[in-house]
């Protein structure tokens, strides 16, 4: 599932190339999808900017409304020239003034957007429930909230009512930096040490982010590209392989129903 970084890296993408541009038609291909509004609202509309919260995309438009789509694992909003071909699995299909079309394809179908105005995506609950951004909140701050609690570490970075928009890949590379095993009790691990989780935290999205977020599988930047993060990996989907800080082979238990990579050897258990 693309996380905060893939997410982001979309987002800034899609604002150069759809900010102040008009919405000529829209088809709605798959209506199951359609989690709220109703496309017929869009045509005459323009897109102001794109941004992000969590891993949700958020392209608004005038009027204080915005279309928030929700990625899931495979989900992809991107360009398409005059003339493309789309793929089978497209659900959506925005015209813009120039020729150009906004394209949202999910072939698992996970994937998901709504048309919002601005009391509507303040109530809706999945909105309203998430928690701070870890971009935009001290390690100090993250830190606290972590630490307050008596579940696992790696259960709360993937909590997005804790922590918005961090998935499987970043805690792990973020544990694996701060030398926390994931299967430790956030309430048990020293205050500071939660702070340099937080900040390695950071340092790993904001590297993730320079470097077009990481693909997997399927995650592609809005002009089709993909990311180049997953080079950079240190212990994530590495089961078996030397742990490049001690040479241990990493070991993958299940934590917070997940896959962990780890070091038993250099990621204390708290």
């Amino acid at each position: 599932m693309p996380e905060l970084p893939e997410v982001e890296t979309i987002a800034r993408g899609l604002h150069k190339l759809v900010k102040g541009r008009g919405i000529r038609e829209a088809n709605l291909l798959t209506p199951s999808v359609l989690r709220a509004g109703h496309p017929d609202s869009l045509p005459g509309r323009t897109i102001t900017h794109v941004s992000r919260r969590a891993k949700l995309l958020l392209v608004h438009l005038d009027r204080d409304e915005c279309l928030a789509f929700h990625l899931k694992m495979t989900g992809r909003v991107w360009i398409a020239s005059p003339g493309q071909g789309l793929p089978k699995h497209t659900h959506l299909v925005l015209g813009l003034e120039g020729g150009d079309r906004l394209v949202f394809e999910d072939s698992r179908r996970f994937g998901f957007f709504g048309i919002y105005g601005p009391a509507d995506l303040a109530q809706w609950n999945f909105y309203k429930s998430l928690g701070p951004e870890p971009l935009k909140t001290s390690p100090e701050e993250l830190a606290e909230r972590l630490g307050a609690r008596r579940a696992k570490v790696k259960a709360l970075l993937l909590n997005q009512t804790i922590l918005a928009g961090i998935g499987n890949i970043y805690a792990d590379e973020s544990l694996f930096a701060a030398r926390i095993h994931p299967a430790s009790v956030a309430a048990n691990i020293p205050h500071a040490k939660l702070v340099q989780l937080c900040s390695e935290l950071q340092r790993i999205l904001l590297e993730a982010i320079a470097a077009g977020g990481s693909t997997i599988s399927d995650y592609r930047n809005a002009y089709g590209k993909s990311g180049i993060f997953q080079d950079s990996f240190k212990v994530y989907g590495k089961k078996g392989e030397p742990c490049p800080a001690c040479g241990r082979a990493l070991k993958a238990e299940q934590v917070a129903g997940r896959t962990s990579t780890h070091c038993p050897r250099c990621q204390r258990l708290y």
